[in-house]
């Protein structure tokens, strides 16, 4: 293979920037296939005190999309509910039975102090009466739903053992316009694609957002000067830094665990792509791969103490490990295909995806990487940025529908897949958020 042929998902990602897409809009979620035999739960409507700050806001509603958006459980409808309790001991459980139910959640809400509420929830096993969760959480009206987030997340690990990834945050990228007068904009929003916040519009292309390990940052390539430039902005305040705007290319930026450092791929003068790492506070810049070959696209182990990168100094783009110091040697990790790139570590680190030429499609694979083989997620024949969710269950990524840039999920059991539309437009290169504390 070619050094040229190295790059067509990246060049595909190009032309989608180029090409004239529609306005971009809200994000909307659809379940494409799931779990054969989900689990029955009902979350009842929450009892809200008149004077709670959260009154009119229905947080169940919230956590039972949230529940049901990830695949694994079946939820019962509101109308077809027995009762409406709102503390455990009030639930009559063999009428929730007799309905195939196996979980009920309950909670309700009441003042806390100025502008928040009190919210106490409980959820109850009603095959053997264990009560499971007991917890209350103080919620801003403001933030109501990141509160119902919260909820789900509890009640997701604590039925599967998994703790949810439902009150995390995705960076994606949205283009509007008709050449010469685009508009890019780079997006921040919940994990359900609601929130949409625009952190960055520019006249010029944006891309590879990539988060900082506290998640108060973001990492991201920018061409507003007409060539491109790495930089860095605390979502907070909007602060924004331009860390990386060397001669030739700077992309591809990746955080260190620490958030002290960024991996980027350089040209220099030269024009050879390389990964180098760069140290935020002191400008310092360090040199990790020096060959003849495209080495590009890297990514930190969870421990800080290895980067995965692409290189075709085989002769096909293959992934390589090589520790974060200067003068170290890279070793191959990816043998199977003639295409694999992009790579991408689980958070704990035992666990690769990255993007494979299968069928005469790229597509989204997982390999352990204590060993074992691989296996491919994903269908399409353009998927393509696939980023772990916190919690290591489920990879957002990038493809293309009827021409268009559109965001998909993927289980890392293949499972359960979803795929996340705009209304209007195109959307692509997500990156999904850490947890935040």
């Amino acid at each position: 293979m070619t050094k040229s042929k190295l790059w067509l998902p990246a060049l595909v990602a190009m032309l989608c920037v180029l090409l004239p897409p529609a306005a971009s809009a809200q994000l909307r979620i659809d379940i494409t296939s799931g779990v054969t035999d989900p689990i029955p739960v009902a979350v009842v409507r929450f009892a809200q005190d008149a004077a709670a700050p959260t009154a009119a806001f229905d947080f169940a509603e919230v956590i039972q999309q949230d529940l049901e958006r990830s695949g694994r459980f079946r939820l019962l409808p509101r109308e077809r509910m027995p009762a409406a309790p709102s503390r455990s001991d009030a639930v009559v459980a063999a009428d929730w039975r007799n309905l195939g139910t196996d979980y009920v959640l309950v909670g309700r809400a009441a003042p806390a102090a100025a502008g928040q509420s009190l919210v106490e929830f409980e959820l109850l096993n009603v095959l053997t009466g264990q009560r499971l969760l007991s917890e209350r959480l103080t919620v801003p009206v403001a933030t109501a739903r990141n509160g119902a987030h919260r909820i789900s997340d509890r009640v997701h690990e604590k039925i599967l053992g998994v703790r949810g990834a439902f009150a995390t945050r995705i960076a994606y990228v949205s283009v509007d316009g008709q050449p010469p007068q685009q508009r890019y904009r780079l997006i921040v929003a919940d994990a359900d694609g609601e929130g949409a916040r625009v952190i960055l519009e520019s006249q010029q292309p944006l891309m590879s957002p990539a988060w900082s390990p506290d998640g108060q940052w973001l990492a991201y390539v920018s061409f507003e000067s007409r060539s491109s430039a790495v930089y860095v902005q605390q979502l907070r305040t909007g602060e924004r830094r331009r860390v990386s705007a060397r001669r030739g290319i700077n992309g591809a930026p990746a955080w260190s665990p620490d958030g002290t450092r960024l991996a980027l791929t350089l040209s220099g003068s030269g024009g050879n792509l390389d990964v180098y790492v760069l140290d935020l506070a002191s400008q310092s810049l360090s040199r990790l791969t020096d060959d003849p070959g495209i080495d590009t696209e890297a990514v930190w182990a969870p421990d800080g103490a290895a980067i995965y990168f692409t290189s075709d100094r085989s002769g096909g783009p293959q992934v390589y490990r090589v520790a974060p110091t200067a003068g170290a040697r890279p070793q191959r990790v990816t043998f199977g295909g003639g295409y694999n790139a992009r790579p991408r570590l689980s958070p704990d680190g035992t666990q690769l995806a990255y993007v494979t030429l299968d069928g005469g499609g790229y597509k989204v694979a997982i390999q352990g990487l204590a060993g074992g083989g691989s296996r491919v997620l994903t269908k399409g024949r353009f998927d393509e940025s696939p980023s772990f969710a916190p919690n290591g269950a489920t990879l957002i990524y990038a493809g293309r529908e009827r021409g268009q840039g559109t965001l998909a999920t993927v289980s890392a059991d293949g499972l359960i897949t979803q795929r996340l539309k705009s209304d209007q437009g195109e959307v692509r290169e997500p990156a999904w958020g850490p947890f935040l504390q």
